[in-house]
């Protein structure tokens, strides 16, 4: 007989699912070598600019966690972390994706995603519901030195895509140098030496015009 335990942890992970058409700002970077056209997937006009979604995010984090996580400023559980990114953003599932520099749509972010949590999290067992929750609640509150690096991460890879992609997502949104400059430098709270590299790269996308100097 099917244990109802496992008939929960299915019906979570069918639901993460849906994180794979949540699409947030950020544009992937296209293989331009590729033979297959993004046409097939995403229409004529979205050839050259297709966003990528959540999954896509969460997994690109988790690489970039076991990549550079010797520049955490304190070690860290590198499992943890993994986890951490994996997870943080699934309460968008309920909540959407709110815009890092929407100041209207912060103000019921924290709210919508609680109550997200509540249900989403509240799909699986009660110890992984704990475990789970647990993790997310420590990524929003940075408080320890794997959820500063997490943290730092989430904010690292939408700049570097949005750098490799000429800016396009800042320069549809009108966002600034100061905006971008002030919403990342907490980057140096997980890691110093990324958000060092990060001023470079900021500066370089300033000088060519990717964002408003302001």
């Amino acid at each position: 007989m099917i244990s109802e335990r496992l008939k929960k942890q299915i019906e979570f992970l069918l639901e993460a699912d849906k994180m794979k058409s949540l699409y947030r700002q950020t544009y992937i970077i296209k293989d331009e070598k590729r033979s297959e056209s993004m046409r097939d997937f995403e229409g004529d006009d979205c050839v050259h600019r297709r966003r990528e979604n959540d999954a896509e995010h969460s997994f690109h984090l988790a690489l970039f966690a076991m990549t550079l996580a010797e520049h955490s400023n304190i070690p860290v559980d590198l499992l943890r972390v993994m986890k951490m990114v994996i997870i943080h953003d699934i309460v968008e599932i309920d909540a959407g994706d709110t815009y890092c520099y929407d100041k209207e749509g912060y103000k019921t972010k924290r709210d919508r995603e609680e109550r997200a949590a509540e249900r989403l999290f509240g799909i699986l067992p009660e110890d992984q519901e704990r475990e789970y929750r647990a993790l997310w609640e420590e990524f929003e509150n940075m408080d320890t030195a794997e959820s500063r690096f997490a943290a730092a991460l989430d904010r690292m890879q939408p700049m570097l895509l949005n750098y490799s992609k000429n800016g396009v997502s800042w320069q549809e949104h009108g966002v600034s140098y100061g905006q971008v400059y002030e919403r990342n430098r907490h980057i140096s709270l997980g890691s110093e030496k990324l958000w060092e590299y990060m001023e470079q790269v900021l500066q370089d996308a300033l000088g060519k015009g990717f964002l408003r100097d302001e």
